[in-house]
Order: C-alpha cells, then structure tokens, then sequence
C-alpha cells in the first residue's frame, strides 16, 4: 500500500512538534514560521502579554489552526483513497488532533467557563463528537492515542496554565521570556507528552522553590504555578471531579509568629493552647489535590518548623497542633525567599535536608534593571502596565508623563534596586507629584569610597577586589545575570564572591 505523500509527511511532524513544545519560548515561533511560511507575521522573539492583544487573537495562531483542520482534511482523505501511515506519522497525527482540539474547542474559552458544571458540559459533548471523528483513522489504536477525557482535562490545564502565566507575568526581554518558559516546565516539565501519559497526577508531589530579589514578583510566578495544577474529568458525569474551591493558599512567614505560622499551616485540636477555644484545620488540610500552599520568604521558617515542614514533603503528611493523628497532604508545596539559602545553611539557620528536599524546581526571577539591560524598551510596556491599574483607560498620558520624568530624571542604568515594586511607587508618585524620590541612592558614598580607596592604595588582593567588585556590580544591576553581563564573567563566579555583609551595608544605605 502506498505512504501518504511526503509533503504531508513533514506538515504532520512540523505540527507535532509545535504541539508538544513550551509555547513561551522562541522554538514556538520558529516552528510557527516553518509551518506558515510566507502566511507567518513576525511576532516577537516569544509569546508574551502586550496590551493591544488582550481582545483578539494572535494572527499567526489563527492562521495555524485553520492549517491543523486542513493537514487533518488531507490526512484522511488520503487514507480513504488507500494511502497508509507509517507508525511514526500515526503518532504525528495524533499530535496534530491533539492541537485541534486545543484550539477548536478549549483556547477560545474564558477559563472560569471551563469549571462551571453547565458551560463545562457544553464544551465537553462538542469537544467528544469532534474527538470521536478525528480519532477514526485506520491504524490509529488506543496505544497511541488516549482517553477523551484525561485528554479534555489535560488540555483545560494547558488552557488555564497558559492563561495565568500569560497574565501574571509580564515583559519581552530574553529574562522575562525565559522566566515563563521555566514555569511552564514547573508545572509540565521540559516533556509535555510524558507529562500526559505519566506524569500528571505526581507533579504536585514536587515542590517548587522560587528565589529572586524583593519585588520581582515571586508571589506572581507562585500563583501561575499553584493555579496550574491537574484537575482530574469525569467522562460519565461531563465534570471535573473537584469543586470548584479555594486553591492557593499564600501565607507570608516574614510577618507572622512562629506559634501563628504553626497554627495556620498546620492547625490545632480544641485546648491544645490557650485560646484553641475550637478545632481548627490548617491550610495544609484545607488544600485540595489540585492546590498549592505558598510558603512567602520560607527562608525566615523558624528551625522547629522547618522540620516539621520537612516531614510533609516527604511523607506527605502533617498532624494538627495538640494531635497525633497523621493526616495527608495532597497539593503541592511551594516556597519563595529572596535569602541566599547556601549561605543560611552555612550559618546553620536552613536545613539541608530540607533545602535538597525544595531545590529539584528552582526557578530565579530576574530584576528589573536585568530586563532592561536586555530590552529598554519593556520600560514602556511596564509602566503603561502600572498606569492602566492606577487610571484605567486614562493611562496612556499618565504613562507618557512617567516615562519622561524616569528618562529626564534618572540616570539611564538606574539599578530599580525594588524592582517592579519600586516602578510602580515611581508612576504612582509621579502621578501623585510629578516627581520620585527614591527611598535609596545608589549605595553608600562611605561603602563606595572605602572599598575604591583600598583598591586604589593596593590594599586588596586579587581575590579580594574581585570579591568587592562583583558585590558592587550585583548591588547596581539587581541581579546574577546582568552583573555577569557587565563583568563579563560567569554568573556562578558571581555568586559565589558576593561579600554579604557588604551587600548589607550597600543595602542600608
């Protein structure tokens, strides 16, 4: 029996690929153009949020969908004249359906709409008449293929992990393109087809850590993640089998008691302390299968804690204050701290066991002054970005006056040293006054002169002045990545000559 023809043969692996790639990183749209050719529009390096998308899709994706019904017309057409697939383009085709019905049926929705029992039946019943026609092909067995059900619930969660990274987080530079593409692989790893078939009901077992400096937006890359998670489907009642609940759970460990973090997370038996006046569940048992508790500057975790929490990553289990009984914990852990981690556990104030038990998903977001290091223009986006939540649609004046004012007022490297909390203090004062003072300078005069005087009077040693410049250089950028850039050196090297307790002194002005 004679192949389909070769032509079709490369469409079916070019769509394969583009089905099963991170869609946050520049091969996405290398395989856009290779499937489009001349029809494919430049886009960017990368798929990222701007704010004149937000009510239209983009073109070249339309145009890819209309092109995977197409490949999926002439794939069938050709096997009913008699032309075979080789096993290698079954498998190619069932990627390409997988595509298919992301776009046809799941992308074009609000996510809410896709856990609402009623719009969530709707889209089920057309989204099974439109599987059972494109699976029926000869040669294409339950062995390639997969359940339309786990299939439906895999695709919501690439809809819903799309939309909250998408949303949450922001900017065109190669750092911030980077950024999402890594939460993407917290939440799918780097193979998304092992994921469907293996993977996603133990992902939530592995926590994720998130470090990066203050104001970078951790809590934001903690929500894409928690908000991420698998939610199972159940075929015969057209639902998902969780309610529709509570299922990120932040709580903030620098601002509170060891005793409160104790209760909180955990939670108590009636009288197991003064003022345990009830029963209380903790966040740990309020936390459905497909949630997340995020543990914000979980470098500040008391010791005590720390081993407890210890027990429910490993384990997967925890006890209520005043109780014996081992209950489970079925979501996901995820921790956050801006600390450097190596250096709390030389210091004896981290454990090690639990750090190794955190770090297998690490994922460092970028400073500001790195972003624009590498895409100055993101200044704009951003502070457009800021505008439009302080003033609504009357933001484009406002964010015209604070991009004069920063470029007029402010030195072209400013280090942003709060990062995209600082930018947006900076819109909002200039709003406010038409002016920014910033909360700190560029570093004590007193540190900068001390440390450049030693240099100067070959009071340092090579090591030594390295050490002092990389410090320098971290504290000016905001960041490993850009300083290496400036030094021209590896970031690792970076990293470790940062002299902390000047970085301290840096920091407090």
């Amino acid at each position: 029996m004679p192949e389909i023809r070769s032509a079709e043969k490369l469409q079916l692996e070019l769509f394969s690929q583009l089905a099963t790639c991170n869609p946050f990183l520049p091969k996405r749209i290398e395989l856009e153009k290779q499937v489009l050719g001349s029809e494919f529009e430049e886009d960017g390096i990368a798929w990222s949020r701007r704010l004149e998308f937000t009510d239209r899709e983009r073109f070249n994706v339309t145009k890819l969908t209309d092109a995977s019904i197409a490949l999926i017309k002439k794939i069938k057409q050709q096997a009913e004249s008699g032309k075979t697939l080789s096993d290698e383009s079954l498998r190619h085709y069932w990627y390409v359906v997988i595509y298919a019905l992301l776009y046809r049926h799941i992308v074009y929705q609000v996510p809410e709409s896709l856990r609402k029992p009623e719009s969530t039946a709707k889209i089920w019943k057309e989204f099974l008449a439109d599987y059972r026609l494109l699976v029926k092909l000869p040669g294409l067995t339950e062995e390639i293929t997969q359940s339309p059900g786990h299939l439906f619930a895999i695709l919501c969660q690439i809809h819903r992990a799309f939309f909250n990274i998408y949303t949450f987080i922001l900017g065109e530079s190669l750092p911030s393109v980077q950024l999402r593409g890594k939460v993407w692989q917290s939440i799918f790893t780097c193979d998304i087809d092992r994921y469907r078939r293996t993977l996603f009901d133990r992902m939530s077992g592995l926590p994720s850590l998130i470090t990066g400096p203050s104001g970078t937006g951790k809590e934001l890359v903690a929500r894409a993640i928690g908000l991420s998670q698998f939610i199972p489907f159940n075929e015969k009642q057209g639902k998902f089998r969780e309610e529709d609940e509570s299922s990120f759970f932040p709580l903030n460990l620098s601002a509170m008691s060891a005793n409160l973090i104790e209760s909180e997370l955990f939670g108590h038996r009636k009288g197991s302390f003064t003022g345990a006046i009830a029963d209380r569940k903790g966040w740990l048992e309020l936390c459905p299968a497909h949630g997340a508790v995020f543990l914000d500057e979980i470098g500040e975790l008391d010791p005590a804690l720390q081993v407890k929490l210890l027990r429910v990553v490993q384990q997967r289990e925890f006890s209520r204050i005043g109780d014996t009984k081992p209950r489970k914990f079925s979501g996901k852990i995820i921790g956050a701290t801006n600390r450097d981690l190596g250096e709390e556990m030389k210091e004896g104030r981290f454990r090690e066991d639990l750090y190794y038990r955190l770090c297998a998903d690490r994922i460092e977001t970028p400073g500001l002054r790195e972003q624009l290091n590498h895409r100055p223009d993101d200044l704009f986006f951003l502070t457009r970005h800021v505008a439009r939540k302080l003033v609504g649609d009357a933001s484009d004046s406002l964010c015209d006056q604070a991009v004069d004012w920063i470029k007029t007022n402010l030195e072209p490297d400013y280090p942003w040293r709060g990062n995209f909390r600082e930018l947006e203090q900076c819109v909002s004062s200039i709003m406010i006054r038409n002016e920014y003072v910033p909360g700190h300078t560029r570093g004590s005069s007193v540190e900068r002169d001390d440390w450049m005087s030693d240099a100067i009077k070959a009071k340092l040693t090579a090591d030594e002045l390295l050490q002092r410049y990389c410090t320098w250089m971290y504290f000016q950028t905001g960041g490993y990545e850009a300083a290496a850039r400036k030094l021209k050196i590896d970031r690792r090297t970076v990293k470790a000559k940062i002299d902390q307790a000047m970085l301290d002194r840096l920091e407090k002005g």
